[in-house]
């Protein structure tokens, strides 16, 4: 009996202290009721903003910009770089339009560095250096591409150190068959021609140890000797 008697006791006080906490919690609401519905209104706008953006606003714009990109991909595949930058007809938009009106989408990411591209085969490489410079890529070809026009748009400047630099970035974070040698070798030779065997040597190496079916390792040997 005594145990039931504690046992009534203990279940008093549980039932006190859930009435205590029930009357807590609706005290603090009626206290803060106006802040807490503020901050459940501004949650629901922010949410249904978000959504509304996302499906009546980035969505479509994106769909656009692929749309446009499309023209002037294929005047950028024959070579036509003037043409897709500015026209590449049938009322499409070139390259630089593309970057104007949807340049934070996927498309107009992808349209700075056809850009950067189509000013560095026009000569213009101030421009392209600056277009590359704003793409942002992704995956493990993409950055390896940027940086090796980078590093091909500052040695035509004549900015060596930046080239360097972009060549290595492009050279030496990757494991791609083809592109991974031809950087290394650019690295290597603009190295060399700036004074530096040591480093030169280093990059024709890394060529003749990693990439030995690659067409650049076939003449490597002689590049190696002349650098060491």
């Amino acid at each position: 009996m005594a145990k039931r008697k504690f046992n009534n006791k203990q279940e008093e006080e549980t039932l006190i202290d859930l009435v205590e906490a029930k009357d807590s919690a609706q005290d603090f609401f009626e206290k803060n009721q106006n802040l807490i519905i503020g901050v459940v209104a501004g949650l629901c706008l922010l949410i249904g903003g978000y959504f509304i953006y996302k499906f009546l606003v980035k969505e479509p714009a994106e769909k656009a910009a692929m749309n446009a990109l499309y023209k002037a991909e294929s005047q950028f595949a024959q070579d036509s770089f003037a043409v897709a930058l500015d026209n590449p007809g049938d009322g499409y938009e070139g390259f630089l339009d593309i970057i104007d009106n949807y340049g934070s989408s996927r498309a107009g990411n992808l349209a700075k560095y056809y850009a950067g591209i189509s000013y560095l085969n026009l000569g213009n490489f101030e421009a392209a250096s600056e277009y590359l410079n704003d793409f942002s890529p992704a995956g493990k070809v993409t950055p390896i591409m940027k940086f090796g026009a980078l590093g091909d748009a500052q040695s035509e400047l004549g900015n060596f150190d930046k080239a360097l630099s972009s060549y290595k970035k492009a050279a030496f974070n990757t494991e791609n068959n083809f592109l991974g040698p031809y950087y290394l070798k650019k690295y290597g030779m603009l190295s060399e021609k700036q004074g530096n065997k040591g480093e030169a040597a280093k990059a024709y190496s890394k060529i003749k140890t990693d990439y030995p079916l690659s067409t650049e390792a076939i003449t490597i040997d002689k590049f190696i000797t002349r650098a060491s």
